[in-house]
């Protein structure tokens, strides 16, 4: 694990989030559009993990279900906002200052774990790894294939075309989404993929 503020990532993540909230944008967050969509896929009950959770609107929509909700960030001042914005609501989140490249979730150790705007390849074995038999996987974030050029400048923080199916081909697919270009593309899901996918064993 790492330290808070130990390293550059860490440094640049709560520069962001400092400027969010001087803005006031940490105050106007909403979970992800694959959560909010596709919620009804959630189980009863569970252990759930928030991934570089940010101020972790994705963490409190997953306690708002009933699951035990963990948020997980580099940046200390996403995970404090979280603390603030969980107690105002009486919600319990067990968060935890956490550099997930170096220190991903162990084997076998969540029922769902969900990761939106963010990517790292090297780690996505560790992230499957680490959901439970029938655990589910809810991720979402930018492509290359895009109609806006919202999201990360690099190409290497987004999707190539049907990527998000390769790297999770160890999952049972339960919905998949890319739209990229085809189309009105004033309308529909652009910019994004999102998979959900089942561990079945």
């Amino acid at each position: 694990m790492t330290a808070p503020g130990s390293n550059k990532e860490s440094d640049k993540w709560n520069a962001i989030y400092q400027s969010r909230q001087q803005t006031g944008e940490t105050t106007k967050l909403s979970p992800a559009y694959i959560l909010q969509e596709f919620h009804h896929l959630l189980p009863a009950q569970g252990k759930a993990l928030d991934l570089a959770s940010g101020p972790g609107a994705n963490a409190l929509f997953l306690a708002q279900h009933n699951m035990e909700s963990h948020a997980w960030d580099i940046s200390s001042i996403a995970i404090e906002k979280l603390k603030e914005i969980s107690s105002s609501l009486n919600l319990d989140i067990k968060t935890e200052v956490r550099d997930v490249v170096t220190s991903p979730p162990e084997e076998n150790s969540f029922d769902v774990i969900v990761v939106s705007h963010f990517l790292d390849r090297q780690i996505m074995p560790e992230i499957i790894a680490a959901l439970r038999e029938n655990g589910l996987l809810f991720y979402q974030t930018f492509t290359r294939t895009r109609v806006q050029d919202s999201g990360p400048s690099s190409d290497k923080y987004r999707l190539g075309k049907n990527e998000l199916l390769d790297l999770c081909k160890d999952l049972d697919t339960i919905v998949y989404r890319e739209e990229g270009t085809i189309g009105d593309t004033e309308s529909g899901f652009r910019n994004e993929a999102l998979f959900i996918g089942q561990r079945s064993k």
